[in-house]
């Protein structure tokens, strides 16, 4: 039971995960980052201020939706477990 244990005193974060890796995830990040910079240099301050507050609503929505993804594949990943175990 480590894994319990280490999630219970918080050295395990759920939503961390290596991204190193994918080499498409930092392309894609990169993409983001240098279109939204160009984006932005176009703005008047009036545009600025509704697109900070649409990527902020964007974010919100984003992390709900991370957390409700979380909460199915935990739930699918335990149910699997129960089948593999009743067998």
């Amino acid at each position: 039971m480590k894994i319990l244990e280490e999630f219970w005193y918080g050295n395990i974060e759920p939503t961390d995960y290596d991204t190193s890796s994918c080499k498409e995830y930092k392309k894609f990040l990169e993409l983001i980052c240098s279109n939204e910079e160009k984006l932005q240099a176009t703005f008047t301050d009036e545009q600025k201020e509704l697109f900070f507050r649409y990527v902020d609503c964007v974010r919100e929505f984003q992390t709900m939706a991370d957390c409700l993804l979380f909460q199915h594949s935990f739930k699918l990943g335990a149910r699997m477990m129960l089948e593999v175990m009743e067998e």
